[in-house]
């Protein structure tokens, strides 16, 4: 038997594919990558490498009087390569660019989007385009118009109801901490259908108190400022990170998450500007539950919804860090 090491190689590049996929399921930070919701497709992506692998593993070794060339005896010009050619620099150029991302995957540590990367996207200006969309968008998100919710991927799950049980639970008991579980079983089944939405959106017009958990985070945030007069002098409780810009008062700082609709790539940041009397003491990246009131205030010319926090506490970072949209069920 002869042993092709190029085959090896290749069997070897696929095998630790699979090895990395499975250790971004094992340990989680698959969710630092991609929306929930494609947990199974990454799966089904780890099962392929596994069996090419299988298949590659037969080229790794042949019998020494079996003939790998390029002497065919049929009349035609081969122009591509089986693996059993010698390496070149442009097979160097292409195994490196293959293995590049398995490098940066095992050599660097993934780490949660802080506000350093928020201040790259443009936090501010994300946060008055929001405002500015919703004003005169009177239809309300009530209506039979799923566009306004700009949710994508509408999707089908029978975990809706229990979902929003659960979520009106948290709501009428308000004794409970809505942060005591760093991670809502929920979250990643947050699909609903379109009377669930109605229902979801009139409950939070009605309520006194507004509490801002993963799942509807940005269902809420949508109404708020799609409606911000609908809301103005409602309390409020959310988490998130702190961000600041330097043209922010003293007492002023963003407290925002980064939500994800596929990957980690198309993150984008949704939070309010906030108002606390020391927020000067406070460090970005710090992550605090707070609770406030929330006011309708000018920015450069934009009406935005202010929160101006009564209190407040510094908590860890959670175990999941990013939002997800809630997706909607067309009957």
């Amino acid at each position: 038997m002869r042993f092709y090491f190029q085959q090896a190689f290749r069997a070897a590049i696929l095998l630790t594919f699979v090895i990395f996929i499975v250790k971004l399921h094992y340990t989680g930070d698959i969710l630092k990558l991609i929306n929930p919701k494609y947990d199974l497709l990454s799966k089904i992506g780890a099962i392929i490498f596994l069996v090419l692998f299988i298949a590659q593993i037969q080229r790794v070794w042949s019998p020494k009087n079996e003939s790998h060339g390029h002497n065919h005896d049929h009349n035609h010009d081969h122009n591509h390569d089986h693996g059993y050619s010698p390496i070149n620099v442009k097979k160097l150029l292409s195994y490196s660019i293959i293995i590049l991302p398995l490098f940066v995957g095992f050599a660097i540590p993934l780490t949660s989007l802080d506000a350093s990367i928020a201040a790259k996207k443009g936090t501010m200006l994300t946060l008055t385009n929001n405002a500015l969309n919703g004003v005169g968008r009177e239809e309300s998100l009530t209506d039979n118009n799923l566009e306004i919710t700009e949710q994508p991927d509408i999707e089908s799950d029978d975990n809706a109801e229990p979902l929003l049980e659960e979520q009106n639970e948290n709501t009428d008991d308000s004794s409970a901490d809505p942060y005591d579980n760093p991670e809502d079983p929920n979250l990643y089944s947050n699909t609903i259908s379109q009377e669930e939405f109605k229902r979801v959106v009139e409950e939070l017009k009605s309520s006194s108190s507004i509490v801002m958990t993963d799942e509807l985070y940005s269902t809420y945030y949508e109404a708020i400022n799609m409606d911000m007069g609908e809301f103005e002098g409602k309390e409020i409780t959310l988490n998130g990170f702190v961000y600041k810009e330097e043209d922010f008062t003293e007492d002023q700082f963003v407290l925002g998450r980064f939500i994800i609709t596929h990957c980690v790539a198309d993150a984008g940041i949704i939070g309010f500007l906030t108002e606390v009397d020391d927020a000067s003491s406070i460090t970005e990246d710090t992550w605090m539950e707070a609770k406030g009131t929330i006011h309708i205030e000018d920015y450069k010319g934009a009406k935005l919804p202010v929160i101006k926090i009564s209190e407040w506490k510094e908590i860890g970072e959670p175990k999941q860090t990013y939002l997800y949209p809630l997706s909607i069920k067309i009957l």
